[in-house]
């Protein structure tokens, strides 16, 4: 595990640009698509506006990256909670990403057959077992959730799905998610997270004792592949 950190999340954001930049590079060096997948929330909004800008526009081999989502949540594409919408807004619409290499979770099915139908084209891109992802970028939330893996939630202990939906009472909603199995076997994870807020938890999932129930972030761990962190100093302040 890495953890690099900046004084300020500009900086933090400017950092990981250059670091996705790179490693997409390298990666298509030796084979023909790089699989991605994008996390909602508040933090990556400045990291996409740089990637969708000068240098990275036009120095990312944009046709070879293929996108998907870790989690979303089951409301419309229109809805402003939309972990995708935001996405759209930020970067793919202002980048050359062909269409049908941009995987939105389908809420409009419903949330089972969305996370089934997730699946499925998950699954046209990778085996059972083996590597899966490129890279996937995740948050981490205040109470130390990623994903849709929430404090207390029986999806954080999912052993055989890939993809699971599920009604969060907290948020009065349902959470479409990525599993931990299937993240935990990415070629690279990296967390991007910011603010004095997260730095409780940050702690806790970096230096404390394992609890996944209490902090789900804990539970990311790649098997074969390399974990990083993008904190900024207030998030690393009790570190």
């Amino acid at each position: 595990m890495e953890v690099v950190i900046k004084p300020t999340p500009t900086e933090v954001s400017k950092a990981l640009a250059d670091w996705i930049s790179s490693y997409i590079e390298e990666t298509l060096a030796n084979q023909d698509r790089f699989t991605f997948v994008l996390t909602g929330g508040g933090s990556p909004k400045e990291l996409y506006t740089l990637l969708a800008s000068p240098p990275y526009k036009t120095s990312i081999n944009w046709d070879k990256v293929h996108l998907f989502w870790g989690d979303e949540r089951a409301v419309p594409f229109s809805d402003d909670r939309n972990n995708a919408k935001m996405t759209f807004e930020t970067l793919i619409d202002n980048v050359p990403v062909p269409p049908d290499q941009v995987h939105v979770i389908q809420t409009e099915l419903g949330p089972n057959p969305a996370a089934t139908a997730y699946e499925t084209l998950l699954k046209t891109y990778f085996d059972e077992e083996g590597p899966t992802f490129d890279l996937v970028l995740n948050g981490m939330g205040e109470d130390g959730h990623t994903l849709s893996l929430f404090p207390g939630q029986p999806v954080i202990h999912e052993k055989d799905a890939w993809v699971k939906a599920y009604w969060l009472d907290a948020q009065q909603m349902y959470r479409i998610t990525m599993t931990a199995p299937l993240v935990n076997r990415a070629g690279r994870v990296v967390f991007l997270t910011f603010g004095t807020g997260k730095a409780h938890a940050l702690k806790e999932v970096l230096k404390g004792a394992r609890n996944v129930d209490h902090y789900p972030s804990q539970i990311i761990q790649p098997q074969s592949g390399e974990l990083y962190w993008f904190v900024d100093q207030a998030a690393a302040s009790l570190l």
